[in-house]
């Protein structure tokens, strides 16, 4: 699994959509965030690293930055196997989400 998140910046990484970076704007939630839930998403992701070894990754489209803080700290109480699960999950819904606007569909 952890090629398959190699390529996806941390949420809330500031992120250029010229770099033809998907992320940038699937994680548009992020703008216009202010910096306390910014420096709390910073601290959630290093925290999930810890925990589980990976990247922490969402469905970031539509959401704002206070609901992927908040999905962020219910999953740190999952215990590793829920927590794969759930990640194999979200990275399903991101994967489909690119596939439909490479093809157009």
């Amino acid at each position: 699994m952890g090629e398959a998140l190699a390529g996806h910046p941390r949420i809330g990484q500031r992120l250029s959509a010229r770099d033809g970076n998907f992320s940038a704007g699937e994680q548009a939630g992020i703008d216009g965030a202010d910096a306390q839930t910014l420096a709390e998403l910073a601290a959630g992701n290093l925290e999930y690293e810890r925990r589980f070894g990976q990247t922490y990754l969402v469905f970031a489209s539509g959401k704002s930055a206070d609901e992927m803080l908040q999905l962020l700290r219910r999953r740190l109480a999952n215990d590793p196997a829920a927590e794969r699960a759930v990640l194999r999950g979200e990275l399903a819904k991101i994967n489909r989400l690119r596939l439909e606007r490479m093809l157009g569909s």
